[in-house]
């Protein structure tokens, strides 16, 4: 499948006035490597969450009861061992409580540098790790409201009105217990936040997400590949603030496991499926946890200048 080179500078241009964040596993299946030089992706991506709430009324802290974020990324190798992640998303949220409310709009920016520090190779695999540093730019929409018009708390709100920096190691081990095929791939992310909107704070987000797959079909020509494998993620958000004032036990942790999977259309294009539920959550008296996480999105690899 041949896709113009007008095509791809004009999602580039588009990219570069909405860059944003990426959101779970995404372009690539292994997450260590940087892109090859010179070379680049494109990418949309689309994750679902639902969310559990324990009122009935929206508070200041309410989370989203369903998200939607619709994620374009797009991702350069600019130099070895190094590339640069522009990415946006559209941002859908909603909180259903005796009526539901709703809104869209632009998400908040990431502009990402990675960086492989580390590649060892042998007759077993190959063994990759790199650190990702950049910032969170804040580009996303923060005037929702509700059906009477009252703007709604910043937890609801695409945007966070804060400049925030994303940190983010990365390790991937291939032809894990000397099986070629099997991989161990860790991602390790934190979010540091400021004040944004609404004189709000949103609590620090850390997340671990450990991938163990496996490539069970790949064609002679590797114009086809199929992976797939069992995700295990654990989420922890640190207590929100408002005003200086701590809001207690409106952070706390989730863990889910799930299924993700990948599979090659053609050289450099593949889609992917991820399924993710909560195993356990705290319970915490204004902590929202998350109940499932369903993605699912499209990549396409080409040469860059």
């Amino acid at each position: 499948m041949k896709i113009s080179f007008f095509v791809f500078r004009l999602l580039f241009l588009v990219t570069l006035v909405l860059v944003a964040t990426a959101e779970a596993q995404g372009p690539a299946p292994e997450t260590a490597p940087p892109l090859f030089p010179k070379g680049a992706l494109v990418s949309y991506g689309s994750d679902f969450f639902s969310r559990n709430h324990n009122d009935e009324q929206i508070t200041s802290t309410s989370q989203p009861t369903f998200a939607h974020h619709g994620n374009f990324v797009f991702t350069w190798g600019f130099y070895p061992n190094f590339d640069l992640t522009l990415s946006v998303p559209v941002v859908t949220n909603k909180f259903r409580d005796h009526t539901e409310v709703s809104g869209t709009s632009i998400g908040d920016s990431l502009i990402l540098m990675k960086y492989r520090f580390y590649r060892k190779d042998s007759e077993r695999g190959t063994t990759q790790a790199s650190v990702t540093v950049g910032p969170k730019l804040p580009t996303g929409g923060t005037s929702f409201n509700d059906s009477a018009g009252i703007l709604l708390p910043a937890s609801l709100q695409a945007g966070s009105g804060s400049s925030d920096l994303f940190t983010g190691f990365n390790f991937t081990y291939t032809g894990l217990f000397n099986i070629r095929r099997l991989v161990a791939d860790e991602e390790f992310r934190m979010l540091l936040r400021t004040k944004g909107t609404q004189e709000t704070k949103l609590g620090n987000d850390f997340e671990s997400r450990f991938w163990l797959s496996y490539r069970p079909y790949e064609s002679k020509d590797i114009r086809h590949e199929w992976f797939i494998g069992t995700t295990l993620v654990w989420v922890h958000s640190a207590d929100e603030e408002i005003a200086g004032n701590k809001q207690h036990e409106s952070g706390g942790n989730v863990l889910l496991v799930g299924v993700t999977t990948y599979f090659g259309l053609a050289p450099g294009m593949h889609v992917w499926l991820g399924l993710e539920w909560a195993v356990a959550n705290s319970h915490g008296e204004n902590f929202n946890a998350f109940q499932r996480h369903i993605s699912f999105g499209i990549t396409r690899q080409f040469r860059f200048f």
